[in-house]
């Protein structure tokens, strides 16, 4: 039975809400991972409440991205990477799965670094071998538990991410201070504001994210029995409609998240004078002193909580690109036996990514060198994605409709240009 179809006979409303929260939640909740947590807070504590209004920008952009990627895996019954194979050459195929699995490995590598150093500030003392533990937990979850339960756990994961709301209520914020800077845009030509609003824009969209996006649509119809490709064809006006309000849920998480971390961390770190940090884990411990130990404890546990949750996004991510570039049995509910190069990859890019932290190597560096790759493959691979969601080869009769054709290709575009703004910053001396 699907998940439209569980949620369609389900009377209680509460369990009903529930169902209807499932990949596109998820997925939500995973773009706020410590990498993006980190440079909420590196915004919120450079430059005050000034980036608070890009909350509200981005909401519009990251549903309509997700809600094709949604879209794609469910009606052409395959991932993204699939997609590729089937309609595009080669040539766009490779780099772009080259591209997503070394920046989503990169990134596991920083976000096992940024779990260790907060698990280090709830506990009261570094503990840097944190990662191996973490990393081989993780690695087990995703090779030897049913889909079901992966999913059941991201879903109660996702329940940390509410630390940052309850940070941002202890500061107090101002009102009608906020209020403002939440509806009227900052406009600036600082070099450091230009390169945050192009570091916000670029942690929010990620290219991980649209390759787990339509792939876990897929994974959600083969739980649900339709295992070949012809079965999973095609999509119901009901199925379409219960995906959208999960990824539009998710994505308002997501972005309600942001909106508290820089929130939080303005009202505190920024006030104070204190505007230098780099990783999400600094923030923690800076808050601490200022508004006391809930707060610096409540915004590590969040970032623990977030960590846990991205990890296994990115390496499955990677997995699942990598197995339909090639053809490879590919599934979180497939039996490790079944599929060992996809739980391959899924190791590999764990514990490659487990050596980042191990070597010393400053987390807030392995983020910078991630989210350039990921600025390198975001607008090319969007490109991409929306041709795929108006071709009706791919999609048959479903093809989007103009609102989602005409959010997405603004946000192609802005992608673009985000790209050559962190080109033009990074050539500037």
């Amino acid at each position: 039975m699907t998940r439209a179809e569980q949620v369609a006979r389900e009377p209680d409303p509460v369990r009903r809400a529930a169902l209807v929260l499932g990949p596109g939640f998820i997925t939500g909740a995973a773009d706020d991972d410590p990498s993006g947590i980190g440079t909420y807070a590196v915004a919120g504590a450079s430059l005050g409440l000034a980036t608070l209004w890009t909350a509200l920008l981005t909401f519009p952009f990251m549903a309509a991205v997700q809600n094709v990627c949604a879209r794609l895996g469910l009606v052409s019954g395959t991932g993204l990477a699939g997609i590729l194979k089937e309609h595009y050459p080669r040539w766009v195929l490779y780099p772009a799965v080259g591209l997503v699995v070394v920046a989503n490995t990169i990134n596991v590598g920083a976000d096992l670094g940024a779990v260790a150093d907060a698990a280090g500030t709830v506990i009261g003392t570094p503990l840097p071998w944190l990662v191996i533990p973490i990393a081989l937990g993780l690695l087990a979850l995703e090779i030897f538990a049913s889909y079901r339960m992966i999913e059941r756990i991201f879903k109660y994961l996702t329940l940390a991410l509410f630390a940052y709301v309850v940070d941002a209520f202890v500061v107090h914020p101002p009102l009608a201070e906020t209020l403002r800077a939440t509806i009227v845009p900052t406009v600036s030509v600082d070099r450091v504001y230009i390169a945050t609003i192009v570091a916000i824009l670029g942690t929010t969209i990620s290219p991980y994210l649209f390759f787990w996006q339509t792939s876990h649509e897929v994974e959600e119809e083969k739980a649900a029995g339709r295992k070949t490709r012809a079965q999973r064809r095609g999509a119901t006006w009901y199925e379409r409609r219960i995906a959208t309000i999960d990824v539009n849920l998710g994505m308002l998480f997501s972005n309600l998240v942001m909106y508290f971390v820089i929130l939080a961390t303005a009202l505190t770190l920024h006030a104070s004078g204190k505007t230098d940090i780099s990783t999400g884990a600094e923030a923690a411990e800076a808050l601490s002193p200022l508004v006391g130990s809930f707060a610096g404890v409540t915004f590590a546990i969040g970032m623990i909580g977030a960590g846990l949750l991205a990890i296994p996004v990115l390496s499955g991510a990677s997995a699942y690109a990598v197995s339909e570039a090639f053809g490879w049995r590919e599934g979180l509910d497939e039996k490790w036996r079944r599929a060992k190069p996809f739980y391959g990859v899924v190791a590999a890019a764990t514990l490659v990514g487990l050596v980042i932290p191990l070597t010393g190597i400053k987390p807030i560096d392995a983020l910078f060198y991630a989210a350039v790759l990921n600025g390198v493959a975001a607008p090319p691979l969007l490109v991409v994605i929306m041709l795929a969601a108006r071709n009706k080869k791919v999609m048959g009769r479903e093809t989007i409709g103009p609102l989602l054709t005409a959010l997405g290709w603004i946000v192609t575009i802005a992608m673009f240009v985000a790209l050559a703004g962190l080109a033009l910053t990074s050539l500037r001396p």
